[in-house]
């Protein structure tokens, strides 16, 4: 717990700072704040390899429990409030999002690791998502690293101009604003900070279309292993054994503890303190950790591959978005 303290608390101090400065610049949010300052500070005055326990710590377990208490934030029921057809377009963009991220991945010669790191934070719900998926198809820390810092600034972006592209093509229908931005940006707080520049109303059909995806990170977690697992067959041509946890279950317990606090939540409709308390703990955990993993990040590394990684990142953003709009074309409007 010493050797973990130092890095541990220079997340900690970014976390805060990211969500002070998050209060002035609320469009960017605190979670792309900290691990841009992340990547800033730990690529220039907390270089100290001291660092790296606490930061390894901070990176891998505070994601991993925050992944678990998204669980008892949403519930089964939630998801009929945007109908089928409102189901239909979630599952289908989430779809298209991961085989057009898969094949683009391919095409500019990326391996496996970091395509399925790609297509899963960009379907369902970035840096949670990752971190999810990691243990399951036994990535490396860095390309987790680069896939994550990859998805929070491509989602930056889009957070940043796709309410005005809602407002100029759907004018005052929320729920195809809603759609549009809950069922493409990555993460919760780009979700509520990219709606909320529209209404709050935006806000309410944005975030339930988000759930859905969320709610999907089981059954994408599930594929993914069995993916990686058919991908080492075919390579080494023996079994492959799937460790999501370090002790040879394929489930990672964090995502089983997500399932299962939804699962609760569904049952018995848990106390709204207990699931705004989640949330919150949540939220700091993911800041906390995504100020870790900037720190954490090689920038000399990533801006090595930095055309090939921009070209990928704005790749997968242009599917989605223009998957998106047809299928809103498609299902939703009218």
């Amino acid at each position: 717990m010493q050797r973990n303290l130092s890095g541990l608390i220079a997340s900690i101090v970014i976390a805060i700072i990211s969500q002070l400065v998050a209060l002035v610049i609320p469009t960017l949010g605190a979670a792309t704040i900290a691990i841009l300052i992340g990547i800033v500070a730990g690529n220039t005055f907390l270089k100290q390899p001291g660092l790296a326990y606490g930061t390894k710590f901070a990176e891998s377990k505070l994601l991993e429990y925050s992944v678990m208490l998204l669980g008892a934030t949403m519930t089964i029921q939630t998801i009929g409030k945007i109908g089928v057809w409102g189901i239909g377009f979630i599952l289908i963009q989430m779809s298209i999002t991961i085989v057009g991220a898969l094949w683009l991945g391919k095409k500019l010669g990326f391996g496996e690791s970091k395509r399925l790191l790609m297509a899963g934070g960009n379907a369902v719900c970035g840096s949670s998502a990752i971190a999810s998926i990691a243990p399951v198809i036994e990535a490396d820390e860095d390309d987790k690293g680069m896939i994550i810092t990859l998805v929070n600034l491509m989602g930056t972006v889009l957070m940043l101009t796709l309410p005005w592209l809602g407002i100029g093509l759907f004018g005052g229908n929320t729920i195809l604003k809603g759609a549009l931005i809950g069922g493409t940006l990555q993460s919760v707080g780009q979700v509520v900070a990219a709606a909320s520049m529209v209404n709050q109303a935006t806000v309410q059909y944005a975030t339930i279309f988000k759930i859905m995806r969320i709610m999907m990170l089981v059954v994408v977690v599930l594929i993914f292993g069995r993916l990686h697992k058919r991908h080492l067959q075919a390579e080494l041509a023996e079994e492959a054994q799937i460790s999501g946890n370090g002790n040879g279950h394929w489930l990672p317990w964090y995502v089983a503890g997500f399932l299962i606090l939804c699962a609760i939540n569904s049952l018995v409709s848990l106390p709204t303190f207990v699931s705004t308390t989640a949330h919150t703990i949540s939220s700091w955990f993911e800041i906390i950790a995504l100020a870790a993993i900037g720190l954490r990040l090689n920038l000399a590394g990533f801006l090595k591959a930095g055309k090939k990684l921009a070209l990928y990142g704005l790749g997968v953003g242009t599917i989605q978005v223009v998957s998106a709009l047809i299928l809103i074309t498609l299902l939703l409007k009218g």
